[in-house]
């Protein structure tokens, strides 16, 4: 291996190449497309470390590539579809060539078989191959052919038993679970017709064993609100229990909030409530205009009447309105500053009949929230003990298909 040849040491070895006039001889370098410095060959300077030390590193230039026009005959990506087909007809061409294969190979050992059991003296070998080849053949038919569709029935079985199971098992609860609702509606019915008419009937019969009584003025005046309380119970029970024609037409959110709203001036002039409004836009939706109004009348008299029996010092009732960032839905948000409603009492608002309010039928709320999911929309609560309730409706623009 010779050394490394330094450029001092290359000086010196080029110079007494020089001309007899003194003068070094002139190196012309030419430059190839690239742009790239070209070096004449020779042999005194063959060497790459010399080569290195004086061109240095190459120079890197960013030249314009090239256009190159699209290609026509580009494959284009195998569709989701097309790649499950190809996988198909491979399966089914691989499960071919087997049985193929099978044949091919069970006639041939037949052939050889039956070549051996026809000279008597390779009888018994032909037995003996008769016997290994037939049990190899027939693991292999049963593999391919019979193994198959025998796995594919038993999957088949066992899946029927178990969704027949589970259907069983879903219809036992889901009629368990209506039988447990129609008693305890039931119950409350009885409960909340039954003592009003007990309490009428025994100030009847007050007034009967003493007509004369000065006190039965005021018997038949709470007998008789009794018997209101009942027919109040049995009408929002009706408008519970049928479905209500819907008008369908486009409402603006703001006009019906605006009309419930004031139905509450007196009310809330006289009980010192503050109510205040705050709409975001102008929320027109496709709805009933009259069954949003009572959705509206409904939650705003409930805030009212739980600020009014906890006595709150300054009651306030905030009424805004507004829409999502897809435009899609119009929001509806009703909030006071009462005592807030308990736990236990809040996860079941909804049900008919449960109420926190003296002389409430408990289904206000439960046609309230009938009424929004006639609309495709959705209630929601909010409220926490001394902290106020929040209800939240959210209506869509566009009615959906049921």
């Amino acid at each position: 291996m010779r050394p490394a040849v330094t450029l001092e040491a290359t000086r010196t070895e080029v110079v007494p190449m020089a001309q007899s006039d003194g003068r070094r001889p002139r190196r012309r370098h030419r430059r190839n497309r690239s742009g790239e410095l070209e070096i004449p060959y020779d042999p005194a300077l063959d060497d790459r470390s010399f080569l290195e030390e004086v061109e240095g590193p190459p120079i890197q230039r960013d030249l314009p590539q090239p256009y190159e026009p699209p290609r026509d005959d580009l494959e284009e990506p195998e569709e989701p579809e097309a790649a499950v087909y190809a996988s198909d007809y491979d399966r089914a061409r691989a499960h071919a060539e087997q049985k193929a294969e099978l044949y091919i190979d069970a006639g041939k050992k037949g052939a050889v078989v039956l070549i051996l059991l026809i000279f008597p003296p390779l009888t018994w070998l032909g037995f003996l191959l008769l016997i290994i080849w037939g049990t190899k053949l027939a693991r292999r038919y049963f593999k391919l052919q019979v193994e198959p569709g025998l796995r594919q029935r038993l999957i088949e079985d066992e899946v029927q038993k178990q969704v027949h199971v589970n259907v069983v098992r879903e219809k036992v609860s889901l009629e368990g679970e209506h039988s447990r609702d129609l008693e305890q509606l039931s119950a409350s019915i009885a409960h909340e017709i039954r003592n009003p008419i007990t309490a009428a009937k025994s100030l009847i019969q007050q007034m009967s064993e003493e007509p004369t009584s000065t006190d039965n003025v005021e018997y038949a005046r709470v007998a008789v609100e009794e018997l209101e309380r009942v027919e109040r119970s049995i009408t929002h029970l009706l408008r519970f229990a049928r479905d209500e024609d819907m008008r369908v037409a486009e409402v603006a959110m703001s006009d019906v909030l605006d009309s419930a709203i004031e139905t509450f001036r007196d009310r809330a002039a006289r009980d010192g409530v503050e109510i205040t409004r705050s709409f975001d836009t102008e929320g027109r939706v496709e709805g009933d205009a009259d069954k949003l109004r009572r959705i509206v009348i409904n939650l705003v008299g409930n805030g009212i009447d739980a600020m009014t029996e906890a006595r709150v010092a300054s009651p306030r009732m905030d009424v805004s309105m507004g829409e999502n960032l897809a435009g899609t839905e119009v929001w509806v948000r009703v909030k006071d500053n009462g005592a807030g409603i308990p736990k236990e009492l809040r996860e079941r608002i909804f049900s008919p009949f449960v109420t926190s309010k003296s002389g409430g039928t408990g289904l206000g709320l439960p046609i309230t929230k009938k009424l929004v999911e006639a609309h495709r929309g959705t209630i929601e609560v909010f409220s926490e003990p001394g902290g106020g309730t929040e209800f939240v409706l959210t209506i869509p623009k566009r009615r959906r298909a049921s």
